[in-house]
């Protein structure tokens, strides 16, 4: 009896794997054979053959193995072992690359594989426990050069690197590291800030974004906001509290925070400045408007991407606010420093910035000709950090940067009027004939 009951043990432990295996495609099927890699399952896709979640062991610290490891989530796309590979460097959680419809839209134009990396600290890909010093920049760019080594055992021809914003960032900084890892660089609406409050931005916001009028318009809004202080920070307060919100201030400075948000928001989505509400707005309808736009759960230190405000704190930099012409409605004395203050998280207050990275990528940029793409949009606040006019984009023969006129922070390819979609389309698709 006892032995029956082994082999019954057994063979319910087998058929699992079997009806896996089963599941699995011929790209899917050598992909669970690959070092490192676990827990292969397979996808639906509107676009490709095969599609798969996996996760691939990564190590917390890339220089030293004995600091211990964690996995990784990575979602691939097959459509062909003949077929260019879109390494896409994400910045935060890749949960959308899971949806049956996704497709990215240089894989779209070329015909590719694409390979989606979860960025470390995000979602799947949390080590536990969490320790904050292994949140790096080039700890990240190994996670992506680790998987690139990995998957070339399926994929041996041209690979083009691709991110958006933050993931944008990832794409620049793993050229600029790994510079032989990829063919070529596609980077989408990627900043390269200087300091955790750069200053390009609040100059941008100030004189040049868009034409004077709609400057003002921003503008105008916001001093709405505060002149009605008084009437919507009970309606904020409400709102924060019904969400459970918790806040490293006070709700009134929290309210401050999100005003000076506005006009960032605002010109980084491209928003209607027709829908702007007049002083002949009630309350409640200023209130919706705003609060649609700027969520306040971004001030708290606990949300979806306080990862990301622990590198911005360290290496990436980021934004500051221009205050003075709201001096007299404010809670505040200065919004200096607000990132620590507000967003950092518990075990990552003491992160300083260190300007490492932006002068390793510089440098690199520099002295160096890459095949690379940067993509812009010009009334984008972050591309008033992004390298577009710097001098070290001049005299580049494969180094390209291209500016979308009205473009927001949802500039990509197809977003260009012909002839010049044409021309960057034809760029690529001719360094993948090559």
């Amino acid at each position: 009896m006892k032995l029956k009951f082994l082999k019954l043990m057994l063979l319910l432990f087998i058929l699992p794997l079997q009806m896996l295996a089963a599941e699995l495609g011929e790209a899917g099927k050598l992909l669970a054979t690959l070092p490192g890699v676990s827990d292969v399952e397979t996808l639906k896709s509107t676009h490709f053959p095969e599609k798969y979640v996996f996760f691939i062991k990564q190590q917390l610290d890339a220089k030293d193995a004995s600091k211990g490891s964690f996995e990784q989530r990575v979602i691939l796309c097959h459509r062909g072992f003949d077929r260019p590979t879109v390494l896409v460097t994400e910045g935060y959680n890749a949960k959308y690359a899971l949806r049956e419809g996704y497709i990215e839209e240089l894989s779209k134009l070329f015909d590719t594989n694409i390979i989606t990396v979860e960025y470390r600290y995000f979602d799947k890909s949390m080590p536990s426990p969490c320790n904050w010093d292994y949140l790096t920049v080039e700890n990240s760019l190994y996670d992506l050069h680790h998987v690139n080594q990995t998957l070339h055992a399926m994929y041996k021809g041209k690979w083009i690197a691709t991110g958006i914003s933050k993931g944008g960032q990832t794409t620049m900084f793993y050229r600029a590291y790994f510079p032989n890892d990829v063919d070529v660089s596609v980077p989408y609406v990627a900043p390269l800030n200087k300091g955790v409050e750069d200053g390009r931005h609040e100059k941008f916001l100030q004189h040049e974004v868009s034409t004077k009028e709609n400057r003002q318009k921003v503008l105008n809004f916001q001093l709405l906001l505060f002149k009605r202080k008084a009437a919507l920070l009970p309606m904020f307060e409400k709102y924060c509290s019904e969400k459970q919100y918790r806040f490293n201030a006070p709700i009134a400075e929290i309210f401050d925070y999100s005003v000076f948000e506005y006009a960032f928001a605002f010109w980084q989505w491209g928003e209607d400045i027709r829908k702007i509400p007049t002083n002949d707005a009630t309350d409640d309808q200023v209130f919706k408007y705003w609060i649609n736009m700027c969520e306040p759960e971004y001030f708290t230190n606990y949300n979806a991407t306080a990862s990301f405000d622990v590198q911005a704190a360290r290496e990436l930099g980021y934004y500051g606010y221009y205050t003075k012409p709201f001096k007299r409605y404010l809670s505040i004395k200065s919004a200096k420093g607000y990132l620590k203050k507000l967003m950092v998280p518990k075990g990552a207050e003491n992160v300083e910035f260190s300007p490492k990275l932006y002068n390793y990528t510089v440098d690199f940029l520099t002295k160096n000709d890459p095949k690379m793409v940067y993509i812009y949009g010009d009334i984008d606040p972050w591309g008033a950090s992004g390298i577009y006019g710097l001098p070290f984009t001049k005299n580049k023969k494969n180094l390209h940067v291209y500016m979308c006129h009205g473009g927001s922070h949802l500039t990509r390819i197809l977003s260009f009027p012909e002839p010049t979609r044409q021309e960057i389309i034809d760029l690529i698709g001719g360094w993948l004939k090559e």
